[in-house]
């Protein structure tokens, strides 16, 4: 990979994580439309998302530290947190465990099936048909709180993002819409759900690359 590959790479996956259009489809067709050679591709693009994970830390870092308070807390058996964080809880938990046992079932079709820029395609034109029927339904539709079901469901959203070209904001906001939750709130979910897949699957490409014996030069491009 040379310095412009990385320049690229780290360009696309900046611009295009916080937009509902699916920074990995979009690194995908960078590569294909541009010509880029990148080894480990996928592992590559975990790992870029490691930047985007702390941002979001940065950006939500007064409520991850009440959730985490209020999970010691609990621990300790000393003090319950409010009702509402303890719902948004346990609702990332619940809500994660579907996207962890997609990608590890779909893992080695992730490395290769998918990594098709024909598919990305077909994959963003159904993604865009998705935001549109969730846009339309949630203006006829009660608002209502998060839940840990609803949280649950959220989850099962994320999991068809695995699919490159499916952006995983937009399909969470979706859903969340879908059931009814407000923009701002299905916003903010959205985010905070994306933190244990994004991090969990880039350190573990992390710990994977780290083994893969890479030059100096491969290290300094991906950092």
């Amino acid at each position: 990979m040379t310095l412009f590959d990385a320049v690229v790479l780290g360009l696309v996956q900046g611009i295009a994580e916080f937009l509902p259009i699916s920074s990995s489809g979009h690194l995908i067709i960078a590569r294909d439309v541009l010509g880029l050679v990148t080894d480990h591709g996928l592992a590559v693009d975990a790992v870029l998302q490691l930047a985007t994970a702390c941002a979001v830390l940065l950006y939500f870092r007064r409520d991850l530290m009440t959730l985490a308070i209020g999970m010691v807390r609990r621990m300790q058996g000393t003090a319950s947190i409010e009702r509402t964080n303890d719902t948004l809880f346990w609702s990332l938990l619940i809500g994660t465990i579907p996207a962890i046992f997609g990608g590890l079932l779909l893992e080695s079709y992730m490395e290769t099936t998918f990594r098709s820029a024909q598919l990305v395609a077909w994959v963003l034109i159904i993604g865009s048909a998705l935001f549109v029927v969730a846009e339309y339904l949630a203006k006829h539709m009660t608002t209502k709180p998060l839940s840990v079901g609803r949280g649950l469901i959220i989850g099962l959203f994320q999991m068809l993002a695995l699919v490159p070209g499916l952006s995983r904001s937009g399909a969470t906001i979706s859903g969340g819409m879908l059931m009814g939750l407000s923009r701002e709130a299905a916003a903010r979910f959205s985010f905070l759900l994306s933190l244990p897949i994004i991090l969990g699957s880039g350190l573990k490409k992390l710990l994977e690359l780290n083994g893969a014996a890479l030059s100096l030069h491969e290290w300094t491009m991906i950092t």
